[in-house]
């Protein structure tokens, strides 16, 4: 509250010229107009299908591909200067390939998202996988559990952590492509919004609608922290953190 109080001082004092830094009032009366009014919920409605369709595409092939590499030594050594030289590219260099392979639509903001949620997952996966325990997996061997009993019981609640955390970076990844998309392409959703309130001259909307933006992302992190702790309270770590 007090931050608040400080940037409605700080905008009213004439520091800044208020057609680029509106009062903090008038960012947030806009915000709740679109609120009350319905016209945020469909944007954030648009915004959230693209996300959700990109996070899902990106665990779909990353978890499976993330756990057949790590199992397997010799693909893991023969596919790594592959996922180190791809994994930095910027989704945002992709944006003219995405434009000529789908058009400016819902597809290249779902592909952008996806392949930007799709590392962190692949390589959580990877190494997760990497790190179980190979006297858990030799002692299950020894009893005669067969390949896909082991995945299940031993290799999957052992690689967990990892990918859950992998799942939560992602899916903050995803919402940040999503947005850009939409920003960038004039793609349907929040980041076309703000793109329509800028050039309209409608500074304290764009304000507005850069909060809401920025409370999705929070809330998809909180929902993830969540799900993530639920998943794994049976972890000594998440233990202790409970504790704590």
């Amino acid at each position: 509250m007090l931050s608040i109080v400080l940037f409605e001082l700080f905008a009213r004092s004439g520091v800044v010229d208020d057609r680029f830094l509106p009062p903090a009032s008038a960012m947030l009366g806009a915000f709740a107009e679109q609120v009350l009014d319905g016209g945020l919920w469909q944007p954030v409605g648009q915004t959230l299908q693209g996300w959700a369709l990109g996070l899902g595409l990106a665990t779909a092939a990353a978890l499976p591909l993330g756990i057949l590499i790590g199992s397997v030594y010799l693909l893991f050594r023969a596919t790594r200067s592959v996922v180190e030289f791809l994994r930095p590219v910027p989704s945002v260099a992709l944006i003219p390939l995405a434009v000529l392979l789908f058009g400016a639509g819902l597809e290249s903001k779902v592909f952008l998202a996806a392949f930007a949620a799709t590392w962190p997952i692949l390589l959580q996966t990877l190494y997760g996988v990497r790190d179980v325990d190979p006297v858990a997996v030799e002692t299950a061997r020894s009893f005669g559990v067969g390949a896909p009993r082991r995945l299940l019981r031993v290799t999957l609640p052992s690689a967990l952590p990892y990918i859950a955390t992998g799942v939560r970076i992602s899916s903050s990844v995803a919402l940040i492509l999503a947005v850009t998309a939409e920003l960038v392409l004039g793609t349907a959703g929040l980041g076309q919004e703000i793109n329509i309130a800028r050039q309209s001259g409608r500074v304290e909307l764009m304000y507005g609608l850069i909060i809401a933006t920025g409370l999705i992302g929070w809330g998809i992190n909180v929902l993830m922290t969540s799900v993530e702790r639920r998943l794994l309270h049976w972890h000594p770590a998440q233990r202790e953190a409970n504790r704590s």
